[in-house]
């Protein structure tokens, strides 16, 4: 297998450590190899693939091509899971993603293989190195050219490392905590409105922290039909920023009614006075 394809390979196994080793993905390394695998490595291991000779692009069209189809195959990808039970959730994008990249690697390699060596596309780094330092470097350039030269280079190199920072490490945005309620199926629709008495069916309950810290929650889970209020489901848990939290609760409702209010309500930080969110289903319960 070319070195190429290795090294997407091997990028794409570090982006997908750095998204589920426990320390490493609550630091910088994770956004920066995360940006770079849905912007150029989907895209470059699909464009290795369309055109395994090496006369058929040069390396600076490979490598916009690579940006372009990135762009966009991901979202294609994420529109695509949005039709299934999985749903855009992280797990399932990071899954297609690595099965889409690995797929194409193979395919790319299968199609160099049936190419003479001469005509199979590699990456000669000596080769390249060579090339590029002729070109900015010639042998008949002034010393003066020269330090222009490297003053370019110089600010280039900077103003990359500037944007990368600004990239990687943005501003702290609004501070806020995503609530919600999803059917049995995983999507917002077909919640439990109906039941009988004794029965009991699932919802599913999500909250995404973006408090910029870690958070404690209470989640409270009460029917309440304007003469009582009654608890069916308890419990805490704590989630650390820029992290989801998602559950199945089998709600059992404890008595019948009509148009009866069934509460989710989040608490945060231990202050039960009143709720930091809510949602409600109306639901009817027969005898």
């Amino acid at each position: 297998m070319a070195i190429d394809l290795r090294l997407v390979l091997g990028f794409s196994a570090l982006a997908f450590l750095s998204i589920y080793l426990p320390i490493i993905n609550e630091t910088i390394l994770r956004s920066a190899l995360g940006h770079a695998m849905v912007l150029f490595v989907p895209g470059y291991a699909f464009i290795a693939a369309l055109f395994p000779n090496r006369k058929d692009l040069d390396g600076i069209e490979r490598a916009a091509l690579s940006f372009g189809l990135s762009i966009a195959v991901v979202p294609l990808i994420g529109l695509g899971l949005n039709f299934t039970p999985w749903g855009i959730r992280l797990d399932p994008i990071v899954v297609a993603l690595a099965i889409f990249t690995l797929l194409c690697v193979l395919v790319a390699n299968r199609r160099r293989h049936e190419l003479p060596v001469e005509d199979r596309f590699n990456i000669d780094f000596g080769r390249a190195y060579a090339d590029i330092k002729g070109e900015l470097f010639p042998a008949s350039e002034s010393r003066l050219d020269r330090i222009l030269t490297v003053i370019l280079l110089i600010s280039i190199v900077a103003s990359i490392l500037v944007l990368a920072y600004v990239f990687v490490v943005p501003k702290q945005g609004e501070k806020f905590t995503e609530f919600y309620i999803l059917g049995p199926n995983g999507k917002a629709e077909n919640y439990p409105t109906r039941f009988i008495s004794g029965e009991s069916k699932p919802v599913i309950v999500g909250i995404v922290n973006h408090e910029y810290r870690n958070v404690t929650y209470d989640l409270v889970v009460a029917l309440n039909d304007s003469r009582q209020i009654t608890r069916l489901y308890t419990q805490q848990v704590t989630i650390a920023d820029n992290q989801t939290w998602e559950r199945q609760i089998d709600i059992a409702p404890d008595r019948p009614g009509t148009s009866m209010k069934l509460e989710f309500l989040l608490y945060a930080d231990g202050n039960m006075t009143a709720p930091y969110r809510d949602l409600h289903l109306w639901i009817n319960v027969t005898g």
